[in-house]
C-alpha cells in the first residue's frame, strides 16, 4: 500500500490472478474427488485442492454452488473444444474426428455430469448449446455433400457420436483400456457409423 492507502500498481491484478488460480484448483479437485466418490464433501474437495474448508466456502458457499460452477465450466470447455475442432474446415468426417479428439479429453468432467443425475439439472448441459448446433450444422453439411450418411437423421448421428465417446470413456475408466486405444476404437467405429 502507498501512503494514501491505495493498492500498489498491479496488486489488484495479482489478487484476481490468485483468485482465479484458487478457483481453478478447487474446480479441478472437485471433479477429481467427485468422480471417485459422488458423495464427497466440500471438506474432501478442500483437502484435495490443498486449501482450507473456509476457502472453499468463500468461493462456493453451498455444494449446489460448486456443482453449478462445475457445470458452467464444462459448458465453457465444450464450447472451446468445438471452436478448436474447426468444424467449418475441410470434409465433415474429418471435422467430426477432430471434435471427438477434443471432446475425449473432457471425459472425466462429462462423465461426472452424466453419472450424477443432479449435475444435469445444475449444469444446464441438457440445453441445446452453440456447440450442439455447430455439430448438427456440420452433420447436415456432410449429408448434403455426400460425405456422411444422408439416410439417417442428423440428430441420430450426433447421438451416435456421443454414445461412442461415452463408450470410449467407460472403456478407459472401467476396463483399464489405454486412453489412446479407447479413442482409436471410438474413431474407427464412428467412421463406419457415419459413412454414406
Amino acid at each position: 500500500m502507498g501512503s494514501d492507502d491505495t493498492p500498489a500498481p498491479g496488486a489488484a491484478t495479482r489478487e484476481s490472478a490468485t483468485r482465479a488460480r484458487t478457483r481453478r484448483a478447487i474446480l479441478d479437485a472437485a471433479v477429481s474427488v467427485l468422480t471417485a466418490d459422488h458423495g464427497a464433501s466440500l471438506a474432501d474437495v478442500a483437502e484435495a485442492a490443498g486449501v482450507g474448508r473456509t476457502t472453499v466456502h468463500r468461493y462456493f458457499p453451498e455444494r449446489s454452488d460448486l456443482l453449478a460452477a462445475i457445470g458452467a465450466d464444462v459448458r465453457d470447455r465444450v464450447a472451446a473444444a468445438a471452436d478448436r475442432a474447426r468444424l467449418d474446415d475441410g470434409p465433415a468426417p474429418d471435422a467430426m474426428e477432430r471434435l471427438c479428439l477434443e471432446y475425449f479429453e473432457l471425459g472425466d468432467r462429462l462423465l461426472l455430469l452424466y453419472d450424477v443425475p443432479q449435475f444435469i439439472a445444475w449444469s444446464g448441459i441438457e440445453e441445446e448449446s452453440v456447440a450442439d448446433l455447430a455439430l448438427l450444422t456440420l452433420v447436415r453439411r456432410g449429408q448434403k455433400d455426400g460425405t456422411l450418411d444422408p439416410e439417417v437423421d442428423a440428430g441420430w448421428l450426433q447421438d451416435v457420436m456421443w454414445a461412442l465417446l461415452y463408450a470410449a470413456w467407460m472403456q478407459a475408466r472401467d476396463q483399464g483400456t489405454p486412453k489412446h486405444t479407447a479413442l482409436s476404437l471410438c474413431l474407427r467405429t464412428l467412421r463406419k457409423a457415419v459413412a454414406p
